[in-house]
């Protein structure tokens, strides 16, 4: 039995990439200026497989000898969102960069959309921070019945309602019309809900967000795995970004503790395959809301749960199981830096298990593929990837014992 258990720290990058002047992001370094300003943080597992150790790395202190692998990787796509990022990671290249909307959506856009939901129209329609634009407009919106349409820097289409106007599903239905009208040239990469409350003080967020997006084209390492008769195990947002294409099961998650509490549970389930869980907190709570002490006890509390499942690897009901832990990003979103966008830069490459070489230096690896590829060669599933280079026979200890 061989299961890998791919923890994606949702914007956790780790420096400015080789082309961060053409994102406008020179200077960006997310767990760098972290480490600036908390010099202190409290990571020991991580440190102890490597983080400290890749190439680049700022501000986390090394180890003398990693029980790890450990290196970086470079998007090759154009883009630093989380579809393109979580997509490159799985094979898929994306040469041009999805649409944006700086100045808004199209009025025949708007226009379907009201038509075909049936909602009296909508509040904004431009760019706007999230939490901001709930706040200033929910009143609004609570008397008008309008749902908010807002956009960012990235390619999305995000409808914000308050829920005691329109329930979770309703809303999630208005995505779904979304989804079906964005198409062609404004084929965004995802349609996004964003319910919220209010909570006495102000109008919250919920965790009942949910992303609708583009089809991930194949093939990839999610339906490769999955045309192998293995387990997909998807916890948190990853159901969502690949649009449900190569998932044989899923379930959302609240926050990083219940994603860590759902990728634990999933130990008991999976016996062969990939157990893959996004960590969205990093970026939503805390890389988006410029918080940078949230931002590194988020990591901290993180470092704790990534200790649990270390010692809970290597058994499936008491027997031997190859188990492999993987650790990426999807890009960067440093709580230091100007704006309150993502941010263009490496992420970091860790694995760890009991068939995994410790102290290896994988260095830096052209496409965020190397990890998909790597993942695939270790849970034996045939097929090549159309982009990235395995790192299997670096730090795989059966693969070196029998070249030797």
């Amino acid at each position: 039995m061989s299961r890998v258990i791919w923890i994606v720290l949702d914007s956790v990058g780790m420096g400015e990439a080789p082309d961060a002047a053409d994102f406008d992001d020179v200077g960006c370094n997310t767990i760098g200026h972290i480490m600036e300003r908390f010099p202190d943080l409290d990571i020991p597992n991580l440190r102890s497989i490597g983080y400290g150790n890749i190439n680049g790395m700022v501000g986390v202190k090394p180890v003398d000898k990693p029980l790890g692998s450990y290196g970086r990787l470079t998007e090759l796509s154009a883009g630093k969102d989380t579809t393109i990022g979580h997509w490159e990671m799985v094979g898929i290249h994306t040469p041009e960069r999805f649409p944006t909307y700086p100045n808004g959506f199209p009025d025949d856009i708007i226009n379907e959309f009201i038509k075909r939901t049936g909602v009296p129209g909508v509040l904004y329609n431009g760019v706007a921070s999230g939490t901001a634009i709930i706040n200033e407009m929910g009143d609004e919106m609570k008397l008008g019945k309008k749902p908010i349409v807002y956009t960012s820097a990235d390619s999305v289409f995000q409808i914000a309602c308050d829920e005691s106007v329109y329930s979770p599903e309703e809303l999630y239905a208005m995505c779904r019309t979304a989804r079906e009208i964005l198409t062609g040239e404004h084929n965004v990469a995802r349609v996004i809900a964003r319910p919220y409350i209010w909570d006495g003080e102000k109008y919250v967020r919920t965790s009942n967000r949910r992303d609708f997006s583009r089809k991930p084209s194949e093939p990839n390492l999610l339906t490769l795995i999955k045309n192998a008769g293995q387990s997909v195990y998807a916890v948190g947002k990853i159901e969502d970004i690949f649009a449900g294409s190569g998932i044989t099961e899923a379930v959302h998650t609240k926050d990083n503790e219940d994603g860590m509490d759902k990728t634990l549970e999933a130990l008991n389930i999976v016996k062969n395959g990939l157990i893959f869980t996004n960590l969205v907190e990093f970026d939503s709570t805390w890389g988006h809301r410029r918080d940078v002490e949230g931002y590194a006890r988020g990591l901290e509390r993180f470092d704790k749960r990534l200790g649990e499942l270390m010692e809970r690897i290597g058994n499936v009901d008491g027997k031997f199981s190859i188990d492999t832990i993987v650790i990426t990003a999807d890009h960067g979103c440093d709580p230091t830096f100007k704006g309150t966008d993502h941010t263009r830069e490496y992420i970091p490459f860790l694995l760890y298990g009991n068939m995994i070489m410790s102290g290896v230096n994988l260095r830096t690896g052209r496409t965020f593929a190397d990890a998909g590829e790597t993942v695939r060669e270790l849970l034996s599933v045939p097929g090549n990837l159309p982009i990235g280079e395995s790192r299997y026979m670096d730090v795989y200890k059966a693969s070196l014992a029998n070249n030797h």
